[in-house]
């Protein structure tokens, strides 16, 4: 009785860092070191294990993750007992060199091996140092079944990892690996888990989700008209998406599912042909221009964001005239853009970069660009009644924050019972990022 009362103490604390599945991964490690008596922690400074679950996607991801770790020397010092872990993609990078240069880390584990931490924690709490970057087959068929806790209404599901297109700039397929698709009917438990727990909108994930290739269903678009009907599910997403997989029956599943939300992250990297070339993207700007008619043709109002990166080693002026020129033909609402950084290890990190000041110049006219068609979206919501999923409490007294269907985040004063549910809203005005509504009777 007194070991299951000290092991119920022990507190777990993750730091998440960068994209929708390190969330999703963290809620798995977590429940993983569940299973050995963790609960998790919102204070660092109580825990008895950190794991920082990092990203290496952004610029220098690897020298914050070391800040970071530094940050954590008092705790350890003031607490022997804490362990410290890293885990996610500067993990499965750096691995053994995690180790060398900061010897307060007692454990590193890349995003496929994460479903080891139970018997890593056990070396660890014997005084050793654990090391597992190991890329297995198929990590999903050794996680045991989600808890059923109450969840609130909304939900990530990973249903597919890694990706095999070698863009690059991307240090995603050394990172994560080579595509792994999931069994359907493992997501559709999962899925139906979730929904159970209380969720009412779950958006499936992969590096590449739209090559998604399980056992038991036909592509994404199967898959995504398998759970929709799911009984209690009322929204389904999917992110993020590479053009070249984007098939005829996901297309029409936008046509025909209405639980399929009229939103796509669709990212094009660039307008030009011969930086997509040079990027090993695979499809041209022609083609990728004729694959939107062919999704706005299915589902007119779907909202569209997508990716780009300013500045990739050889871009000339006009290339990025190009660029701008693709992202006013497709008028997204939303869009993520970023200075080209070199990856190591990547094909693009060889060649010589653009001077600093082209960047910023360059970042700054697409990102004026994409603001200009993001608020013009924004303002064509002004009038319009749209159902609305709310998910939490607003800043204000009264108010609860939801999202549309077209993910914009939604204001609206609205009683605290409707938490979870979906209700219709008449938007009265737009702010930054975000809309105000009333609660249509």
């Amino acid at each position: 009785m007194d070991n299951q009362a000290e092991k119920a103490t022990k507190k777990l604390f993750i730091k998440t860092y960068g994209c929708q599945m390190n969330v999703y991964d963290s809620e798995r490690m977590a429940e993983t070191l569940g299973a050995q008596g963790y609960v998790t922690t919102d204070n660092a400074d109580e825990a008895d294990m950190v794991l920082l679950n990092t990203c290496h996607i952004r610029e220098k991801a690897a020298e914050k993750v070391y800040s970071d770790l530094g940050r954590l020397k008092p705790l350890k010092d003031a607490n022997p007992n804490l362990k410290i872990g890293v885990a996610g993609c500067v993990a499965q990078a750096e691995g053994e060199e995690i180790m060398r240069r900061m010897p307060l880390v007692d454990l590193v584990v890349g995003p496929q091996s994460y479903h080891n931490l139970p018997a890593m924690e056990a070396r660890v709490r014997s005084g050793r140092r654990a090391v597992d970057t190991e890329f297995e087959e198929d990590k999903f068929a050794h996680l045991k079944a989600r808890p059923r806790a109450q969840r609130g209404p909304t939900a990530f599901l990973t249903v597919q990892e890694g990706c095999d297109k070698f863009c690059a700039f991307c240090v995603v397929p050394y990172t994560r690996g080579s595509e792994v698709s999931r069994p359907a009917d493992k997501i559709m438990a999962e899925a139906q888990g979730l929904v159970e727990a209380g969720v009412r909108e779950i958006t499936l994930l992969g590096q590449n989700v739209n090559a998604w290739h399980g056992q038991g269903a036909e592509g994404l678009g199967d898959l995504v008209r398998r759970l929709a009907r799911i009984d209690g599910l009322e929204r389904i997403r999917y992110t993020t998406s590479h053009p070249n997989d984007m098939a005829d029956d996901l297309i029409a599943a936008h046509a025909e599912e209405d639980k399929l939300m009229p939103y796509l992250h669709l990212p094009v990297q660039s307008g030009s042909d011969r930086i997509l070339k040079a990027m090993n993207r695979k499809h041209t700007a022609e083609q990728y221009l004729r694959l939107i008619e062919r999704i706005r043709a299915a589902r007119p109002d779907i909202l569209l964001s997508s990716d780009f990166i300013v500045g990739f080693p050889g871009e000339t002026d006009q290339d990025f005239e190009e660029t701008l020129a693709l992202c006013a033909e497709v008028d997204y609402g939303a869009a993520f853009s970023f200075k080209y950084s070199a990856r190591p290890g990547t094909p693009a990190a060889e060649k010589p970069e653009l001077p600093p000041e082209v960047l910023d110049e360059r970042l700054q006219r697409l990102q004026a660009q994409i603001t200009r068609q993001q608020n013009a979206a924004l303002a064509r919501m002004v009038g319009r009644t749209i159902p609305v999923l709310f998910e939490k409490k607003g800043r204000l007294a009264g108010q609860l924050i939801g999202k549309s269907g077209y993910l914009h985040a939604v204001y609206a004063e609205v009683p605290e019972t409707e938490l979870g549910k979906i209700r219709m809203v008449e938007i009265m005005q737009t702010s930054t990022n975000s809309l105000a509504g009333k609660l249509v009777a």
